[in-house]
């Protein structure tokens, strides 16, 4: 029987190890499954890569694995922002490194990974500085930049609901990464608020299929202070 249900977040992550590949979904703070965050660092692994959309908020999440000096590179495409204060020191001190990437550029180079696509080219990025030494090609009436597909170890990602093949759905822009991550990944690790039958999903709403998801975490819904539901 395919039981893909991991009893905690510990767990999920008991095999990542010391300079792993680590994909993060999540835009800002909407999707970011801090559960297993919380779990990578209290797995005490480091010289990690990070791949995200940005380098951390605050001091939750990603930004609190970049102040446990868990991290050694950072490629995502929103490096600097006014709660980024931990990415912000750790670059000036050169503890940590940064590999900038476009926005679109990134989402595509992840899902390029998950498509088995070695990579692409595209017109953002010429005559920048993000495409030093990069191959170039004249296409289409434009120059172009070779970029190569991301590949992971491992993703982390929140969804809402799956069932224990590991099938999941998202709520609203919670999804963001997700869907990308999962499939450019060798494991891929989603948290869910809610666990349900097989059968119950309907497969119009099955975003995520359970052949790209290896292990999946029930998360309670956190309470915030208002007495509301964290619901992002």
């Amino acid at each position: 029987m395919i039981d893909k249900i991991f009893p905690t977040p510990a767990q999920a992550l008991a095999d990542v190890a010391d300079g792993a590949t680590v994909m993060i979904g999540g835009f800002g703070t909407a999707g970011v499954p801090n559960e297993l965050v919380e779990a990578l660092i209290a797995r005490g692994v480091g010289e990690l890569t990070i791949i995200n959309n940005n380098a951390g908020n605050g001091d939750h999440g990603i930004g609190a694995l970049l102040a446990a000096g868990r991290v050694r590179k950072v490629v995502c495409s929103f490096p600097r922002q006014a709660d980024s204060w931990h990415f912000d020191r750790l670059y000036r001190a050169g503890q940590v490194a940064l590999e900038l990437v476009p926005q679109g550029t990134l989402a595509e180079r992840i899902r390029a990974a998950g498509a088995g696509i070695g990579g692409f080219f595209t017109p953002t990025g010429y005559g920048t500085e993000l495409a030093r030494d990069k191959e170039t090609r004249f296409l289409d009436g434009r120059w172009q930049v070779f970029e190569t597909a991301l590949h992971a170890d491992f993703a982390l990602i929140k969804a809402e609901r799956g069932d224990r093949w590991g099938n999941l759905t998202y709520r609203m822009t919670a999804r963001n990464f997700g869907p990308i991550m999962a499939m450019a990944a060798r494991v891929t690790v989603a948290s869910v608020h809610e666990v349900v039958e097989l059968g119950k999903l309907d497969p119009e709403t099955v975003v995520t299929p359970g052949l790209f998801v290896q292990r999946v975490v029930p998360v309670p819904r956190q309470r915030t202070q208002a007495g509301g539901l964290q619901v992002a």
